[in-house]
């Protein structure tokens, strides 16, 4: 019994000691938070453009389509340009073999690898994530995101770095394989918007925000109408129960 009772005291201290430091996400303000909150639009579309001049070289939304852009206000024409920007494979033709064509708004959002094995390869073995559920796949989710955007800084002295690895001081173990990807004025925002890295990190979680969960607003929306019919139903519901016992003698 007491040979069983130390192996369990041993492997709860392993466990403890193998988890390390807890880390600490900030807690940031975002706009659809709360009940009545909705998502930012011009704040998304900035996203999307760090997303495709920085984020799409490497990383694939798999469940996301062109089309689905019309949410965050872009024109049809809009959507058919940024599609026709990318090549899709598709086929096979007449003749059984597959071919390229222009991006149409129908398509997913094409992936930067044709698989994994290729992503890899060309990321020193690491496997970039889709994101197009990353904040939904995520701990703390856009909090995350974004601390872990920002969490690029030098190690601590007596920390060696291996080489492929980058110190993030958000990232579980403070070890990750992708360097920062962005700094300030890397991206050219069409509304003239500086392009702070707080300002990108802030865009860029918005889009992957509402990728995830576009249909957050229509939930609410019905909740809210949920509420006000129950609100109603009460009301008629107490009315009838007066109107019904008022001449019964307690």
């Amino acid at each position: 019994m007491r040979k069983a009772l130390l192996a369990i005291f041993l492997l709860f201290s392993f466990n403890l000691y193998g988890a390390g430091a807890k880390i600490d996400i900030p807690k940031y303000d975002w706009s659809w938070k709360g009940f009545f909150g909705t998502y930012d639009r011009a704040s998304a579309q900035r996203g999307l453009k760090v997303y495709r001049e920085v984020c799409a070289g490497c990383h694939s939304m798999n469940y996301l389509s062109y089309r689905n852009l019309a949410d965050l206000g872009f024109s049809e024409d809009h959507i058919k340009a940024i599609a026709a920007e990318h090549l899709v494979l598709d086929g096979p033709n007449d003749e059984g073999e597959m071919f390229e064509r222009d991006g149409i708004p129908s398509d997913q959002f094409v992936n930067p690898y044709l698989n994994e094995n290729a992503a890899r390869a060309a990321n020193n073995g690491a496997y970039p994530p889709d994101l197009s559920l990353i904040v939904k796949a995520r701990p703390k989710g856009a909090d995350y995101i974004k601390a872990l955007l920002l969490g690029y800084v030098d190690p601590p002295e007596n920390m060696k770095v291996p080489k492929g690895q980058h110190y993030n001081k958000f990232m579980a173990g403070n070890l990750i394989a992708m360097t920062s990807p962005l700094s300030d004025g890397l991206v050219d925002y069409d509304d003239g918007t500086e392009s702070t890295m707080d300002q990108m990190t802030t865009d860029v979680t918005t889009f992957l925000a509402w990728a995830a969960e576009p249909s957050l607003e229509d939930r609410k929306r019905m909740g809210l109408k949920v509420i006000l019919f129950l609100l109603v139903l009460f009301v008629l519901a107490y009315i009838s129960k007066q109107q019904i016992w008022r001449n019964i003698k307690h």
